[in-house]
């Protein structure tokens, strides 16, 4: 089988799981015996461009007339089996589906943010979750609110884009949605079932978890709608010391906020950025991992992480959250808000103690999700700090099911041979 995968790569600058997910992807199909042909771009190359180059850029997002014609070279050349699509901004465009589809090659694009509908492609503004351009042919909230770079010219050549090729994403042949969050989001744009197959990323696996730890792991992006306020205020509900360790790591806008609450109490640690090991080993060191977003955070590495290491997650009820951790609920149509956790849970979710536990918290299969409020969150940490043995195992077991890259790859490859064939 022969793929073409094509990504617009975030800059180097920019830390992107994103890429990442991409190289790891690439390598893993190789090693399965899949002729990878890349058909990468680089945000970064935008500084070296040529004055005549850079002066087509407000356009690229639309119609990118370089790469559709070295992609033409490509498909003429090689042939290919299917185009699978990550990011194509700003370098390639979505038009390279229109290319991809006028060679005769069907296309499988990777959903990792809600840009089919939102400017941003999160979903969220001004410390908030924001849908306000749901429905419409023209994301004109996104122009006023200057969502997409914080620029009014650039949120209107992106809402205008988007607006441009409705049509060219409803004729995507299959996509992949990384959670059952994603899937909703796509069925609101009006894609049928039969072209979405939820599939998540997938990590290398880490080996046989080490004993479980004590206490709390946050491990991400110190910034606001990772849900670090939410955190802190819930944990100060509880007296110093009740809950064993609360170790915080990364860096970000909301650094001060973890080093104040640090120099505070004595159970709260700020580690710092981490390399692998050091992650390896603030995992090591805990019991639970904290997944605390205030936004709908489409597929947060950290617990796929947390669950190869064999730890639970305390988790928001937003986003693919509640997917990866096995307690996806019945919910509301993406951009309603977020509503109170069902008290059972459907789709793979785990009813074990439900009944004993404080109303709108959920035990999944590999962890606890709670609505996004400081008190919901108070009540489930004592929850979770006394039952992290009990879900142990499940949370390795979980990983080692569903987000082992020889599980993922092989799902992705069968993907690729179903629209191949039609």
């Amino acid at each position: 089988m022969r793929i073409v995968v094509a990504h617009n790569r975030y800059r180097e600058a920019q830390p992107s799981g994103e890429n990442t997910i991409v190289d790891a992807e690439i390598a893993q199909l190789t090693a399965a015996g899949v002729e990878v042909l890349p058909f990468l771009r680089s945000s970064d190359e935008i500084a070296s461009m040529p004055t005549t180059a850079k002066a087509l850029l407000p356009i690229s997002p639309i119609y990118a007339p370089r790469a559709q014609q070295e992609l033409a070279r490509l498909l003429t050349e090689h042939r290919p089996d299917v185009l699978h699509l990550h990011n194509p901004y700003p370098l390639l465009s979505p038009w390279v589906v229109r290319t991809a589809h006028r060679h005769g090659v069907p296309v499988v694009q990777t959903v990792h943010n809600y840009r089919q509908v939102c400017s941003s492609g999160l979903y969220f503004r001004d410390g908030r979750i924001c849908q306000d351009c749901r429905g419409r042919v023209l994301g004109v909230p996104a122009v006023v609110h200057r969502c997409y770079r914080g620029s009014r010219a650039q949120s209107a050549l992106m809402a205008t884009t988007l607006a441009v090729h409705r049509g060219t994403w409803k004729s995507v042949d299959r996509y992949i949605a990384l959670t059952s969050a994603v899937a909703d989001h796509l069925r609101d744009y009006g894609i049928p079932d039969e072209r979405i197959v939820v599939k998540p990323n997938g990590i290398p696996d880490p080996g046989s978890p080490p004993p479980l730890g004590q206490g709390f792991l946050f491990l991400g992006r110190l910034s606001p709608e990772k849900g670090l306020g939410l955190l802190l205020e819930a944990w100060r509900r509880h007296p110093d010391g009740t809950l064993g360790p609360l170790r915080i790591a990364g860096d970000g806008e909301l650094r001060p906020l973890v080093e104040a609450a640090a120099a505070e109490r004595s159970d709260v640690t700020y580690l710092g950025s981490l390399d692998r090991a050091g992650v390896r080993d603030a995992l090591a060191a805990s019991a639970v991992v904290l997944a605390t977003s205030t936004w709908h955070d489409v597929l947060p590495t950290v617990i796929i992480e947390a669950l190869a290491s064999g730890r639970p997650v305390l988790g928001t009820a937003l986003g693919g959250i509640p997917y990866l951790v096995g307690a996806d609920t019945p919910r509301e149509p993406a951009g309603t808000g977020p509503a109170a956790v069902a008290s059972a849970p459907v789709g793979g979710g785990s009813a074990v103690g439900v009944s004993a536990l404080p109303i709108g918290i959920l035990t999944g299969e590999a962890g606890w999700v709670v609505p996004p409020e400081p008190a919901a969150m108070a009540a489930a940490l004592p929850v979770a700090a006394a039952g992290a043995a009990a879900l142990s195992t499940a949370a390795r077991s979980r990983y080692e099911r569903t987000f082992h890259p020889d599980v993922v790859t092989k799902r992705l490859i069968d993907v690729y041979a179903a629209i191949a064939r039609s």
